[in-house]
């Protein structure tokens, strides 16, 4: 390993403690309550522990999915002492991602397709979804990645300006038609100037927000149609943008958009600005949808690719 990937998966691991600092502060010290005078995990400690998981946002499911394993576990092992329970609790979460098609990532690297690889972003306004395109153009572009930006949000006022900034900013392609015209006309085009142009990436932008849920939902079926037709088997991507802030409404609007469309890949933005970011393991056991990348800080290179190992490690590190 390079001098420089060292470097790199220290400043990555210590800005990932400190996008989760709030959720665990908020989870070890409850959990630390808990076990308190306590010599053996008995109970009483699985039924805080299980309050301790819903009130971090993991979810009632996935909540009783991890109770029901460690209470297996001491079925097996008859005893269970509490000086034991956090690296317990840190096997079954690190299982839990693992079976969720959640793969370990080490970089941005593209997978193995003819270029250009098509990415189509969802989400709803105000979750971060234009400021993650800009992140993620930054690192494609620090790969050596040639990229254009679609400005398929064409409804909200100054979405196309903001995509634009970003664009400028990154030093990549940018594209639009301007405000109220077709997204789908837009992500049609941003793929034809991807492949003119010989580019490697274009990420194409939609709104979030139409006058209803069906109208939403209807033209980012559209828009995904338009981008197929444009270029035979894409979007090779579908990736849904969500605020792990909201909590159990990041989980709803997963539901909604995977109605709506075939989203292959998840984004949690502002992990930095949350108590709840068990809400990451929720929406993996729900969705069974990988997490992509994950947002730790407001600056440009604050945005990572999900690696479970270290997430988790970060997660339970003093």
């Amino acid at each position: 390993m390079s001098l420089f990937k060292k470097f790199f998966t220290k400043e990555r691991e210590a800005d990932l403690d400190k996008g989760l600092e709030k959720t665990k502060t908020n989870f070890f010290d409850k959990l630390s309550r808990a076990v308190a005078g306590k010599s053996k995990v008995d109970d009483e400690v699985l039924d805080e522990l299980e309050q301790i998981l819903i009130s971090s946002d993991v979810g009632l499911d996935t909540t009783v999915k991890i109770i029901d394993r460690i209470e297996a576990r001491i079925a097996r092992d008859k005893y269970l002492n509490t000086n034991e329970l956090n690296a317990i609790l840190r096997d079954e979460i690190v299982q839990l991602l693992a079976e969720n098609n959640t793969a370990d990532l080490e970089d941005f690297s593209l997978p193995e397709t003819p270029s250009p690889y098509i990415i189509m972003v969802v989400g709803v306004n105000g979750v971060g979804k234009t400021t993650t395109i800009g992140k993620l153009a930054y690192q494609f572009s620090q790969q050596g990645k040639s990229v254009v930006v679609g400005a398929g949000d064409t409804f909200r006022a100054a979405a196309v300006d903001q995509l634009k900034i970003w664009a400028d900013r990154v030093g990549c392609h940018f594209y639009s038609k301007g405000m109220n015209t077709d997204p789908a006309a837009v992500a049609y085009e941003t793929v034809q100037y991807a492949v003119n142009n010989k580019l490697d990436v274009a990420i194409v932008d939609t709104a979030g927000r139409l006058h209803t849920k069906i109208n939403l939902m209807n033209e980012l079926t559209k828009i995904k149609r338009s981008i197929d037709k444009s270029l035979n088997g894409a979007p090779h991507e579908v990736l849904l943008v969500l605020d792990a802030t909201t909590g159990q409404n990041a989980i709803e609007q997963a539901k909604q958009f995977t109605a709506a469309t075939e989203v292959s890949a998840l984004a949690l933005t502002k992990l930095d600005g949350t108590a709840k970011g068990g809400v990451v393991l929720g929406i993996s056991d729900q969705f069974k949808i990988p997490i992509k990348y994950i947002g730790v800080g407001e600056s440009i290179d604050k945005l990572q690719v999900f690696n479970k190992k270290i997430f988790v490690e970060s997660l339970f590190r003093n």
